[in-house]
């Protein structure tokens, strides 16, 4: 009753269980597209390409005001998507390989701008380092606003263009075939990604933020078959393990809530993976044994009693029904 309390009634509790909440649901629901295409590491590449332009932003306007961190983020993660789709696109590096190389590079100049501003002895740097690993419990009410602003956005535009976005999802070839832009449906569904990655840069950072985008998506793909399902059991379970994730993190001293948020959801992966009802593994094993029982053949039966008499030439079987033997008795006459 003392944590309900606390998380109805105690601002910093509150402020980090709905920005935890409101990143769950929009990494949840964004992280469904991301998984059914196969595109789990480019969050991960997004995100580590946000961190130049939050220093880039502080460099040029020296504010931490949250957006405009967030311009700069989402300026940058933009410009990494773009490149790595360029890379694949006109070169035979292979998309792996551009991950690899957009996420090292973009990841290597925040660093080093990262460095280059805490040693200009700036007052107004202090915190921008948490940007890698997040600082869920400095979340402030416009902070949380501002997420859910930008997160709302986004999934008002994923209702609007969610069949697009279901059939560029499973069957890119043939939404072609129906004149659609692919290319602008693969760019536009690119920058909700980017706001995602960008809104969840101030609770678990750029290192864990791509975890958010896939665990839910995966443990919710082991429930169901259907892609609105899927997106509604995503959403419960990344807020869930966000709200969770900071409860626990409220209760025990010094534990930092970003980590425990993705172990959290690191938890209901696992259990969805073992017992969810589409695809968990226990239940395969279970109709795996239920068939090869059903497959084992019956028991022996008695053998058929001899109606020809036990003086019979055939000796108890069958006669032979194929055609007469030439030259034999039963030949024509």
């Amino acid at each position: 009753m003392d944590l309900l309390r606390d998380l109805l009634f105690d601002y910093t509790l509150r402020n980090v269980a709905l920005g935890s909440a409101v990143l769950g649901i929009v990494s949840g629901v964004l992280g469904c597209f991301a998984v059914l295409r196969r595109q789990g590491l480019v969050g991960d590449a997004l995100a580590h390409a946000a961190l130049p332009g939050v220093c880039l932003a502080f460099l040029l306007t020296g504010s931490k005001t949250p957006i405009v961190l967030m311009a700069g983020a989402a300026a940058t993660g933009w410009l990494g998507m773009l490149i790595l789709l360029r890379i694949t696109r006109h070169t035979r590096i292979d998309s792996g390989s551009a991950l690899g190389i957009v996420l090292t590079v973009f990841f290597g100049f925040g660093v080093v701008l990262l460095t280059v501003i805490q040693k200009s002895r700036n007052a107004g740097q202090a915190g921008l380092d948490k940007f890698l690993f997040g600082q869920a419990a400095a979340l402030t009410q416009e902070q949380v606003v501002t997420m859910a602003i930008l997160g709302g956005g986004a999934l008002l535009v994923v209702a609007a263009l969610f069949k697009e976005f279901k059939l560029l999802s499973f069957d890119p070839d043939f939404a072609q075939s129906l004149a659609l832009p692919t290319r602008g449906l693969d760019l536009v569904l690119t920058g909700l990604l980017v706001i995602a990655v960008v809104i969840g840069l101030n609770t678990v950072g750029v290192v864990l933020m791509s975890a958010l985008l896939v665990a839910p998506a995966a443990a919710a793909r082991q429930w169901t078959n259907s892609l609105g399902h899927m997106i509604g059991y995503s959403a419960l379970f990344g807020a869930g393990s966000g709200v969770v994730g900071a409860l626990i993190s409220v209760s025990q001293t010094r534990l930092p809530t970003g980590p425990v948020i993705v172990l959290s959801a690191t938890v209901v992966v696992i259990v969805s993976v073992l017992f969810g009802s589409a695809r968990g593994l226990v239940w395969e094993w279970a109709r795996q044994a239920r068939n090869r029982r059903g497959l084992q053949a019956p028991p022996d039966a008695p053998p058929a009693p001899n109606t020809r008499g036990a003086g019979s030439s055939t000796g108890g079987r069958l006669p032979f029904s194929g055609s007469p033997s030439i030259g034999g008795g039963g030949g024509r006459g």
